[in-house]
Protein backbone atom coordinates (compact mmCIF):
# COMPACT_ATOMS: atom_id res chain seq x y z
CA UNK A 1 0.00 0.00 0.00
CA UNK A 2 1.47 3.35 -0.79
CA UNK A 3 -0.27 6.75 0.42
CA UNK A 4 -0.12 10.39 -1.59
CA UNK A 5 -0.57 13.02 0.67
CA UNK A 6 -0.85 16.53 0.32
CA UNK A 7 -1.55 19.64 2.46
CA UNK A 8 -3.47 22.59 0.70
CA UNK A 9 -4.22 25.98 2.00
CA UNK A 10 -7.08 28.35 0.71
CA UNK A 11 -9.03 31.16 2.07
CA UNK A 12 -11.46 29.51 4.89
CA UNK A 13 -14.51 30.91 2.43
CA UNK A 14 -13.74 29.09 -0.54
CA UNK A 15 -12.74 25.66 1.82
CA UNK A 16 -16.13 23.57 0.53
CA UNK A 17 -15.94 24.92 -3.19
CA UNK A 18 -12.63 23.33 -3.39
CA UNK A 19 -13.67 20.35 -1.35
CA UNK A 20 -16.79 19.79 -3.84
CA UNK A 21 -14.75 20.80 -7.02
CA UNK A 22 -11.88 18.25 -5.68
CA UNK A 23 -14.58 15.66 -5.64
CA UNK A 24 -16.31 16.37 -8.95
CA UNK A 25 -12.95 15.92 -11.08
CA UNK A 26 -9.79 14.81 -9.58
CA UNK A 27 -12.04 11.72 -7.09
CA UNK A 28 -14.17 10.98 -10.17
CA UNK A 29 -10.80 10.52 -11.99
CA UNK A 30 -9.21 9.16 -9.71
CA UNK A 31 -11.47 6.33 -8.82
CA UNK A 32 -10.93 5.24 -12.50
CA UNK A 33 -7.40 4.89 -12.30
CA UNK A 34 -5.19 1.70 -12.29
CA UNK A 35 -4.47 0.95 -8.34
CA UNK A 36 -6.81 3.49 -6.27
CA UNK A 37 -7.67 2.34 -3.37
CA UNK A 38 -9.55 5.51 -1.90
CA UNK A 39 -9.45 9.42 -0.88
CA UNK A 40 -10.01 10.88 2.12
CA UNK A 41 -9.96 14.96 2.70
CA UNK A 42 -9.15 15.77 6.59
CA UNK A 43 -10.26 19.79 7.32
CA UNK A 44 -8.73 20.92 10.16
CA UNK A 45 -11.27 22.09 13.33
CA UNK A 46 -8.59 24.83 13.87
CA UNK A 47 -7.85 26.50 10.83
CA UNK A 48 -10.78 26.67 8.58
CA UNK A 49 -7.89 27.05 5.17
CA UNK A 50 -6.35 23.90 5.77
CA UNK A 51 -6.81 20.72 3.91
CA UNK A 52 -5.13 17.21 3.61
CA UNK A 53 -6.00 15.23 0.88
CA UNK A 54 -5.02 11.30 1.35
CA UNK A 55 -4.74 9.29 -1.61
CA UNK A 56 -4.37 5.49 -0.64
CA UNK A 57 -2.60 3.51 -3.76
CA UNK A 58 -1.67 -0.26 -4.34
CA UNK A 59 1.46 -1.30 -5.36
CA UNK A 60 -0.23 -1.37 -9.24
CA UNK A 61 -0.21 2.00 -9.07
CA UNK A 62 3.64 2.50 -9.51
CA UNK A 63 3.60 -0.10 -11.94
CA UNK A 64 0.86 1.72 -14.49
CA UNK A 65 1.62 5.33 -13.35
CA UNK A 66 -1.05 7.55 -15.21
CA UNK A 67 0.54 10.05 -17.92
CA UNK A 68 1.59 13.44 -17.05
CA UNK A 69 -0.35 14.49 -19.74
CA UNK A 70 -3.30 13.37 -18.93
CA UNK A 71 -2.77 14.53 -15.45
CA UNK A 72 -1.41 17.62 -16.75
CA UNK A 73 -5.09 18.26 -18.73
CA UNK A 74 -7.29 17.08 -15.22
CA UNK A 75 -4.75 19.90 -13.60
CA UNK A 76 -6.13 22.50 -15.95
CA UNK A 77 -9.67 21.35 -15.49
CA UNK A 78 -9.72 21.48 -12.37
CA UNK A 79 -8.08 25.07 -12.19
CA UNK A 80 -10.46 26.32 -14.48
CA UNK A 81 -13.73 25.00 -12.19
CA UNK A 82 -12.05 25.95 -9.21
CA UNK A 83 -11.54 29.43 -10.36
CA UNK A 84 -9.78 30.26 -6.81
CA UNK A 85 -6.15 30.44 -5.59
CA UNK A 86 -4.56 28.06 -3.87
CA UNK A 87 -1.45 26.85 -2.48
CA UNK A 88 -0.33 23.53 -2.66
CA UNK A 89 2.14 23.34 0.90
CA UNK A 90 3.59 20.07 0.57
CA UNK A 91 3.40 16.94 -1.45
CA UNK A 92 4.68 13.88 0.26
CA UNK A 93 4.69 9.98 -1.07
CA UNK A 94 4.80 7.44 1.60
CA UNK A 95 4.98 3.00 1.73
CA UNK A 96 2.47 1.71 4.50
CA UNK A 97 5.18 -0.54 6.75
CA UNK A 98 2.44 -1.71 8.65
CA UNK A 99 -1.79 -1.30 9.17
CA UNK A 100 -3.94 -3.00 11.28
CA UNK A 101 -7.87 -2.34 11.00
CA UNK A 102 -10.56 -2.81 13.39
CA UNK A 103 -12.97 -0.36 12.33
CA UNK A 104 -14.29 1.60 9.30
CA UNK A 105 -15.97 5.21 10.06
CA UNK A 106 -17.25 7.85 7.64
CA UNK A 107 -18.50 10.90 8.33
CA UNK A 108 -19.12 13.34 5.91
Amino acid sequence: MNVEWLWVKIAPEYREKFVQIDEEIWTSFLSQAPGFVKKEVWISPDDKGELVIVIHWTSQALKEPIQKEILDKIEQNFLEALGIPFQLLESRFYQVRKARNSCHITQE
